[in-house]
Order: structure tokens, then C-alpha cells, then sequence
């Protein structure tokens, strides 16, 4: 299957190697040429704009790093969708922008899916994420099948809409900001009443914040935030999706909300979000 994989970051590089090995023509496009390269080194065909990766594509892949990213690279730039298209986007974006997407993709005579995934990069690498496809049925199941090479096979689900893909998504990050401010606070606790970061984390094993302190856990050890699995400027975006995306406060996300914008504004938005819990650890 001809395939156009637009949008090569951390999480984008681990994917579409699995496309590559299971055989697919995969075309790739990104806006640093490095990470382009490097998918062409493991076999893809690097375009030179997104126009030229997507021309004749049976299936265009998208994982940018937001809607404005998305509306930007792909809806504003008139980029040539061949007819009857399948276009997946894996992006994180609200349920409202998925709504928007959906609308511009019928406009344009395009099959639109919305397929975030759930998980880190380590998952990624090894084809056990979890993943939400969501959007009209046949173009649903088309694209399950597609994005099944880098899914759990347990943990792949289809929804009747994009956007409640989004906000499944948003559900799941939810989780994993609130539990890494469990994790800072835990630590502060424990600091205070002079317990080491060992203890701290000992104690966490005990508790639903086990599976997180034990993958954080050598990170804020060792205080090697540059390994960044998740970065704090992509959990601050979404947390700001979250935000938007309720009719009702959200207190809990809110507080780890300026948390990140605090980090960002440190110069720590590029680091893993363990980095959060940095001046405690």
C-alpha cells in the first residue's frame, strides 16, 4: 500500500518504521530534514514538501505536535489528497478539533480518522501501544488494520467518532498528568518528614501511582530528564486541550498545568516529564 507519513518527531520516527518493515511504500515528510533522512535510510522515500508526499498516497499518516500544527500542514496548505483518500491523524487534539477535521475532510471528498495512541516511546518501539481509531465504520476498519502494526492487539479499540477518540485520549493523558503530580507531591511529603527518594518511591510501589514511579523512577534517581520519553511542552498542550475541552473545572489538571507552563518557562519543556518533580527529586 502506498502510504505518506507527514510529521516525524519523537513518537512519528517510532511508528513509521513499522510501516517500512511490514512492507508498505511509504513516503515521508517532515520540517527537519534529519528525521526525514533517517526514515530514509530504513527504507521510506523522502519527499520534499508535504504536497509532493502526499500526491498519489492511498493512505496519508499524520502525528504533528497539535491541531494548529495540523491546520496549518495539512488543511491550509491544499495539499493534493488523491480521491476517496484515507487520512489518519494521530495527532492529540481536542474533540472539537477532530469534529473540525472530519468536516474538512468530507468537504474535500477525504476519509478521515482520528488514531491516537496511548503509551511511550518504549511501547512504540516495540508495537504494543494502545490505540483509539475512530471515524465512519468502513474507513474505521480500514485504518485499524493499518495501524495495527505498532498496536497491542488488546488494546486497539474503535469508537463510532473521531471525537470521542480525542477525548478517549485526552482521558488517558488526563491520568498520566495527574498521577506525575501525585508522584512530585509524594515526594515533597517525603522530603519534609526525611525520607529519601528511595523511600519515597518504595512506598508508591505499594500504591496505583506503582506502575509510574517504577518507570519514572530511574529517571528522577538519577536526574537524567534529557531521556525524554513524553516531554513537558507536549503534556503542557494537552493539558491545555483538557482545559478547553470541559464544561466543568478541572482542579486537578489545572494545578499540574502551571506546573508545565512554570517548567516550560524554565527551559525545561524539552525535557521528560519526570522533570517535574526535578527541584524535589
Amino acid at each position: 500500500m502506498k502510504i505518506s507519513f507527514i510529521g516525524l518527531g519523537r513518537m512519528g520516527r517510532e511508528l513509521v518504521v513499522h510501516l517500512i518493515d511490514a512492507g508498505h511504500e511509504v513516503t515521508v515528510w517532515n520540517r527537519s530534514a534529519p528525521a526525514a533522512e533517517d526514515a530514509g535510510a530504513r527504507g521510506a522515500t523522502v519527499a520534499g514538501s508535504a504536497a509532493e508526499a502526499v500526491a498519489g498516497a492511498e493512505v496519508v499518516v499524520s502525528a504533528l505536535f497539535g491541531p494548529e500544527a495540523v491546520r496549518e500542514v495539512i488543511l491550509d496548505a491544499g495539499l493534493p489528497f488523491a480521491p476517496s483518500a484515507l487520512w489518519i491523524d494521530v495527532t492529540t487534539v481536542a474533540p472539537a478539533d477532530a469534529a473540525s477535521f472530519a468536516a474538512w475532510a468530507a468537504d474535500a471528498e477525504v476519509r478521515y480518522v482520528h488514531s491516537p495512541v496511548i503509551g511511550s516511546l518504549a511501547p512504540a518501539r516495540a508495537g504494543r501501544l494502545a490505540v483509539l481509531v475512530g471515524g465512519a465504520p468502513d474507513a474505521a476498519k480500514e485504518a485499524a488494520g493499518i495501524v495495527a502494526v505498532w498496536a497491542d492487539p488488546d488494546k486497539l479499540r474503535i469508537v463510532d467518532t473521531a471525537p470521542k477518540a480525542a477525548t478517549g485520549k485526552l482521558i488517558a493523558n488526563l491520568a498520566l498528568a495527574v498521577s506525575m503530580e501525585g508522584v512530585v507531591e509524594a515526594l515533597r511529603l517525603g522530603h519534609s518528614n526525611d525520607l529519601s527518594t528511595d523511600d519515597v518511591l518504595s512506598a508508591l510501589s505499594l500504591t496505583t501511582l506503582a506502575p509510574l514511579a517504577a518507570s519514572k523512577g530511574d529517571i528522577i534517581r538519577d536526574r537524567s530528564f534529557d531521556d525524554t520519553q513524553f516531554s513537558i511542552d507536549l503534556l503542557l498542550k494537552d493539558t491545555r486541550l483538557m482545559i478547553a475541552s470541559s464544561r466543568v473545572p478541572l482542579p486537578a489538571v489545572s494545578t499540574v498545568h502551571e506546573a508545565l507552563e512554570d517548567a516550560s518557562r524554565d527551559g525545561r519543556g524539552e525535557k521528560d516529564i519526570a522533570a517535574l518533580a526535578e527541584p524535589d527529586a
